[in-house]
């Protein structure tokens, strides 16, 4: 019998950890909106953009749930903030966040969610520099939406684009991708290690 899920293609590291279905669908892709609002009050205050803890959700959230639902984490996380509730940074929430200078980042949330969950469903995300690379590509992914937003909102030119919305990112970008890197494989290792246990386990019985 076929199971109804959002999901489709290969196991993310939550459909290892979770049989995929419409229920568990909709409970995780709420789990990685909740953990990005969480995150997004992990920031450092800068102008007009403040480092936050937001991208590291993001592509945590969308390696281990995938291409689908982790865009539509993405997309819940955006809705409930312009609904009125204070899920952006320093709490902040409403559609004037989403239309403001900060608004592509959250917009480019979205689609770096989808890359670096298609990218996981190609399992790049089992070995270290694989996801680093894959996150370090949906990182590029958010500012690739983010600059030309902020640049629009606030009138700026190229040069102080990149020196207001992304030179002060870079390496904290960097070490983003490499702590959601170390987070997913081993989140991976645990998946095999268990593998072996069972498998052992059967062997000996």
């Amino acid at each position: 019998m076929t199971t109804v899920s959002l999901a489709f293609g290969r196991p993310t590291l939550a459909d290892r950890l979770y049989s995929r279905g419409l229920v568990m669908d909709l409970v995780l892709i709420s789990a990685g909106a909740a953990l990005t609002s969480i995150f997004a009050q992990l920031s450092v205050p800068l102008w007009p953009v403040p480092i936050t803890g937001q991208t590291l959700a993001v592509l945590l959230v969308g390696s281990a749930l995938g291409a689908v639902r982790g865009a539509l984490s993405m997309v819940l996380y955006m809705a409930l903030g312009i609904a009125g509730l204070p899920v952006f940074s320093d709490s902040t929430s409403g559609f004037a966040a989403v239309a403001g200078p900060t608004g592509g980042y959250i917009v480019g949330f979205i689609f770096a969610a989808a890359l670096t969950g298609w990218i996981a469903q190609r399992s790049w995300d089992r070995k270290v520099l694989r996801a680093l690379l894959s996150f370090l590509a949906g990182t590029v992914v958010t500012f690739v939406f983010g600059l030309p937003w902020l640049a629009f909102a606030l009138g700026l030119d190229l040069q102080t684009t990149l020196e207001a919305g992304l030179y002060p990112f870079i390496l904290s970008g960097v070490i983003k991708a490499a702590i959601a890197a170390g987070v997913i494989t081993l989140g991976w290792r645990f998946i095999e290690r268990k593998d072996r246990r069972r498998a052992e386990s059967e062997l000996s019985a």
